[in-house]
């Protein structure tokens, strides 16, 4: 019986952000690995590198669905993968609790490893990030 084969990097993080575009954080937050690094680029508020599954969700995706209106939604531009890395080009769309705009651009660096996202350094205007949500709580 011929066996379907394995999702590739690139399947895997296109199925995923097919859902964060619609505000569906669940298959991300599935596909993190327990011991993940997440490395925001710049010096702000919202910058530096957090490590494991647990501080990745608490201090970064938490702190934004304290200042988010409804769910944060991430839409993808391109993809590009090679080997253990996929590269995800994204418009961020979201509004504020407070009613403001959030719309940033991201490019995420993604380091794959057995199907799960090991490593990631996103790449987004830390300006702007820093002028709409403030500091990060």
């Amino acid at each position: 019986m011929p066996t379907s084969p394995m999702p590739t990097n690139r399947d895997i993080i296109t199925a995923i952000f097919a859902e964060t575009a619609k505000g569906n954080g669940r298959p991300y937050v599935e596909a993190l690995a327990d011991n993940a690094t997440f490395r925001t680029i710049g010096s702000g508020a919202w910058s530096g590198t957090f490590r494991g599954k647990d501080a990745i969700l608490k201090e970064i995706f938490g702190s934004l669905r304290n200042k988010l209106e409804g769910r944060n939604t991430c839409i993808p531009t391109r993809i590009h993968a090679d080997g253990d890395y996929v590269i995800v080009q994204a418009n961020g769309r979201n509004r504020t609790k407070d009613g403001r705009d959030y719309n940033n651009d991201y490019c995420f660096v993604i380091r794959m490893e057995n199907g799960k996202m090991v490593a990631i350094e996103e790449y987004c205007d830390t300006e702007l990030v820093t002028s709409v949500l403030g500091e990060r709580v």
